[in-house]
């Protein structure tokens, strides 16, 4: 089967060889890496080692000799992991707000999207997955802050802090302004589980998730556990930012992830440096995400100028969006309503979401 197409049953079955079918946990697909999610018999670290090296061996002679294969092994039983999701079933909808490049703006797109959708009268949360530069708790004003715990039917949950009606959690509650986060993966997404899995969110319409630059861990993670109904990527129009974009949008499509891409930000887009005669200046290049959104077919959400306000009313945290009678709140007044129009149109189309199994969508038109 050495030039085999990726298919996650035939894996499984050549596993059922070395292991019982419940020890096999997830199984993700990623251009020539396959990882494998799998609970060992045996929980000592020779066991494991041997164990690691016989799967490898086992899918190299009898799968595919051509693929990289990682073994992550887990100590929670497959049965308690599948309930996780339980958690999260008062949240109507998970939107992920990403981009595999840093800088492009995403917590503050995140930040005033939220806020907007909060004025709109929707139930709001967001979740900052930035495990190693939090930005929410400087965006709302929140340095300092920390989680109080509450009594949720006879077990200990962090409150996520409220500020303008948009429930937050962060790693940056537990962190100082300068202090760094120097994490291996796995501790780093442990950190994530709690912020999901041991917080009482309550009941919201909508979960927004700050996704980190990338397209790693804590993606994975994200997406093992958590049901996402679509994604939001942002970019500026910059080649650089743009290639990087693309991988994000490649991501998603994995065949083996298949979550909707509900649109695209161009953030940064141009900058008027007078008022009065309204010219535009492209700094960073002219359309590059909405021309990306036309390549892939993937609906155009908006694009957010270079304004000195917007910046400034994220670093003393109160987003822009909430200036009432402001160029920021019509602009992401209009992007909201575009990206429910398109979350709408998503789950008109599209049954419930599966971890890591649901269609993919290609525009909302």
């Amino acid at each position: 089967m050495s030039n085999s197409k990726f298919k996650k049953e035939d894996i499984i079955a050549v596993l059922k060889s070395v292991l019982k079918e419940d020890q096999i946990v997830n199984i993700n697909n990623f251009n020539n890496e396959v990882l494998l999610d799998i609970i060992p018999s045996n929980p000592t670290h020779k066991a494991k080692s041997e164990l690691s090296k016989t799967i490898i061996e086992t899918l190299k002679n009898d799968y595919n000799s051509n693929y990289d294969y990682k073994i992550d092994f887990k100590s929670i039983p497959k049965t308690i992991q599948n309930n996780d999701s339980e958690v999260l079933s008062s949240v109507k909808n998970v939107i992920a707000i990403s981009s595999a490049k840093g800088g492009v703006g995403k917590s503050t797109i995140t930040s005033n999207i939220a806020v907007t959708l909060k004025e709109m009268g929707f139930k709001v949360g967001i979740l900052d997955a930035d495990i190693y530069g939090p930005s929410m708790h400087i965006m709302f004003d929140l340095i300092g802050r920390k989680p109080l715990a509450v009594d949720v039917d006879g077990k200990s949950k962090m409150k996520p802090i409220e500020s303008f009606g948009i429930k937050i959690l962060s790693i940056g509650f537990f962190t100082k302004m300068d202090q760094a986060v120097i994490w291996r993966g796995p501790m780093a997404t442990k950190a994530l589980n709690q912020l999901i899995f041991d917080a009482d969110w309550g009941d919201l319409d909508f979960l927004l998730i700050d996704l980190p630059p990338g397209t790693g861990d804590i993606h994975l993670s994200i997406m093992q556990k958590i049901s996402v109904n679509g994604a939001v990527v942002v970019s500026t129009p910059q080649i650089v930012a743009l290639a990087d974009a693309r991988k994000g949008v490649t991501m998603y499509r994995q065949e083996n992830i298949n979550i909707p891409i509900l649109g695209i930000v161009e953030n940064m887009s141009y900058y008027i440096p007078d008022l009065k005669t309204q010219e535009k200046h492209y700094i960073f290049g002219k359309d590059g995400a909405k021309n990306m959104s036309e390549d892939f077919d993937i609906p155009f959400l908006g694009e957010v100028p270079i304004i000195q306000g917007l910046r400034e009313a994220g670093d003393v945290g109160r987003p822009g969006a909430l200036q009432d009678d402001s160029e920021i709140k019509k602009i992401f007044s209009e992007m909201t309503k575009t990206l429910i129009e398109c979350l709408l149109e998503r789950n008109k189309k599209l049954p419930p979401t599966e971890i890591l199994k649901i269609k993919t969508m290609a525009g909302c038109s």
